[in-house]
């Protein structure tokens, strides 16, 4: 479903919108073509998954996306994309509006609905604001959590091992004696560190 709607609006940038290229940090544009509508979906598809795989303490992916769609608002502000940037900071009020309840202990969680949304709605900011190799240092916490999901796949497949003792690795910090609300403020200081340093090689690297 959730790559069915990355490929429609894959197919929407390109056809429609005239989007046809991915601006690297530093080099410059990149002409794509029509291969923009794959690159497109597997973004959107990516990071939705990612999100959703965050999803597992409380707190833990409402702060990280807060964090994350401050960091593409700023860089839509920059790049004088008012609506945009208001989407996300929009988008950051109803987070923190839901923290106030997730944090630990929760009492509202966001479930897949809410994380799929997040997630896809943050792949298609990236892609707006044409800062597709920003997103995975913004949101480094994402692939993290994600890879640490495929690592443990492959590893049990192919090698009939694990890797973590659970996986996605915020349940391995919590089997090894990490508590939940220690993994969670942990990560929350690193994105926070991610999302900084994201902005500032916007900045550096010719986005905004």
């Amino acid at each position: 479903m959730i790559a069915a709607l990355g490929t429609a609006l894959g197919w929407f940038f390109y056809a429609r919108l005239g989007f046809s290229d991915v601006w690297v940090p530093f080099i410059g544009p990149i002409e794509l073509g029509w291969l923009i509508v794959p690159v497109f979906a597997f973004v959107v598809t990516a990071i939705a998954n990612a999100v959703n795989i965050s999803d597992g303490l409380d707190g833990l992916a409402g702060g990280l996306l807060a964090m994350s769609y401050g960091a593409f608002g700023l860089i839509a502000l920059l790049q004088s994309q008012f609506i945009l940037a208001g989407f996300c900071f929009t988008a950051i009020g109803a987070l923190l509006s839901y923290l106030w309840f997730n944090i630990y202990p929760a009492r509202f969680f966001m479930g897949d609905v809410g994380s799929f949304a997040y997630g896809a709605s943050l792949g298609v900011i990236a892609m707006l604001t044409n800062s597709l190799f920003l997103l995975p240092i913004i949101g480094i916490l994402f692939v993290i959590e994600a890879g640490s999901s495929l690592l443990q796949i492959i590893s049990k497949r192919f090698f009939g091992r694990r890797i973590f003792i659970s996986a996605p690795i915020h349940h391995h910090l919590e089997a090894i004696g990490w508590p939940e609300v220690k993994v969670t403020m942990r990560f929350w200081v690193i994105g926070c560190v991610a999302a900084s340093f994201g902005v500032l090689l916007a900045l550096a690297g010719g986005h905004v």
